[in-house]
């Protein structure tokens, strides 16, 4: 659902990257209080995490399409809805200045479309509201399904509403979100299962983390080490080697924009989208996750898995420490 920058025309793309950037200065603000050494640690390494997931495309049988997690809802679970809103947003960037994954211009609506709204609507409104206090194992994999699933049809019409707004004649409203809607929907179910799957082991092997995040509190007082590691150890193996084996069937939107106006990709006219492309051209290393001008498809999949993981983390960790100086106190 990484939306390029030939669907957002530049005010559109524009005015939501401001709503983004204000978001991410926000939820700053409210990491710099709450986040201790290892919560930075628990950030990063989901941030990896979440990258190397995302690079794995799943075939929805029937449809021709294929799906990825996007794993807001999971970062909002574990983390709170600021902390992930970070994380979510160092994994966008990262995928989009250096793997070419979603435009620049389009960045903002990336961020509004897969952080915003499992962070700050789902989570809150949705997950919270279905567990209230209990921690049963039945009603956290029933809310982690249906928050999953209501962030992700939310994202997808915010696609939708962004190019319809944006003034792209090929993807009328009506049509692109009647596809759009219909395939995230089967996304939404895996994305619902995988998030109750991997909450049900956080509850099972450190309760307290989960517990914490509810209530926006430090993680000073459990030892968190064999999530990490176990996390780490998903991560190398997800970005390294299952990489390899994604579906290089188009992903929902792709299949969306192909059933609504016959082409998986637009092209952006004006000098601003050329100026982007430029841009982005320029930056990335290892553009669609491979090696530049290589032929074979799949040449640097595991490299820009596990390079794409480690910058991630790299990001969410400078970060996090540089809120936390900004705020500790000299006697903590």
């Amino acid at each position: 659902m990484h939306m390029a920058d030939a669907l957002i025309s530049p005010a559109i793309g524009g005015t939501i990257w401001a709503a983004a950037a204000g978001l991410i200065a926000y939820s700053s603000k409210k990491v710099a209080q709450e986040a201790d050494e290892r919560k930075i640690a628990l950030m990063g390494v989901l941030g990896a995490f979440v990258f190397a997931a995302q690079m794995i495309n799943f075939t929805i049988p029937g449809t021709g399409s294929s799906g990825h997690l996007g794993g807001g809802m999971l970062l909002a679970i574990v983390l709170g809805p600021c902390s992930a809103f970070l994380v979510m947003s160092s994994v966008l960037i990262t995928q989009a200045l250096f793997f070419a994954d979603g435009g620049i211009l389009a960045l903002g609506c990336n961020i509004l479309n897969l952080g915003f709204f499992p962070c700050f609507i789902a989570y809150p409104f949705i997950y919270r509201i279905i567990l209230g206090n209990s921690n049963s194992p039945k009603k956290i994999l029933l809310a982690s399904m249906l928050s999953a699933l209501v962030a992700l049809q939310m994202g997808a019409f915010g696609v939708v509403l962004e190019t319809f707004l944006s003034g792209i004649s090929e993807l009328p409203l009506s049509t692109f979100v009647l596809f759009m809607q219909a395939i995230h929907l089967s996304i939404g179910v895996a994305e619902g299962l995988v998030t109750g799957a991997m909450v049900l082991y956080i509850l099972k092997a450190r309760p307290e983390i989960l517990k914490e995040s509810s209530r926006f509190q430090k993680m000073r007082q459990f030892n968190i080490k064999k999530i990490l590691i176990t996390l780490t150890l998903v991560t190398l193996f997800t970005g390294g080697i299952l990489s390899w084996y994604a579906s290089t069937r188009p992903d929902g939107l792709e299949w969306s924009m192909n059933k609504t106006s016959g082409k998986e990709e637009l092209e952006g006219k004006s000098t601003i989208h050329q100026i982007a492309s430029r841009l982005q051209k320029t930056i990335a290393f290892l553009p669609d996750y491979n090696f530049k001008n290589s032929e074979s498809e799949k040449a640097g999949t595991s490299i820009s898995g596990l390079i794409g993981g480690f910058g991630t983390f790299l990001i969410v960790i400078i970060l996090g420490y540089f809120l936390r100086r900004r705020t500790v106190k000299p006697n903590e």
